[in-house]
C-alpha cells in the first residue's frame, strides 16, 4: 500500500522565497501593513515566514508572489 507513495513528487514548482527589507506600518489578526519599492502593501500573515532585525532594518522572509 506504502509503494503508490514512492514515486509522490509535487507537480507544480514550490514558491520562491526572498528576504525583504520592510518598514511596517500596520498590523491586524491575519495581515501587516508594509512599505516597500515605495508600495504600501498588505501581506497576509500566513505568507511571512520569517522576521529578522539587521542594523536597524527590518527584514521578512516572504513568498515572492506576496508582494506583487
Amino acid at each position: 500500500m506504502f509503494w503508490l507513495f514512492y514515486n509522490y513528487y509535487p507537480r507544480y514548482p514550490k514558491e520562491r522565497k526572498i528576504w525583504v527589507k520592510v518598514r511596517f506600518l500596520h498590523e491586524t489578526d491575519k495581515a501587516i501593513l508594509v512599505y516597500c519599492n515605495n508600495k504600501k502593501i498588505w501581506v497576509p500573515k500566513s505568507r511571512v515566514y520569517k522576521v529578522r532585525l539587521k542594523k536597524g532594518i527590518f527584514e521578512v522572509y516572504i513568498g515572492e508572489s506576496a508582494i506583487r
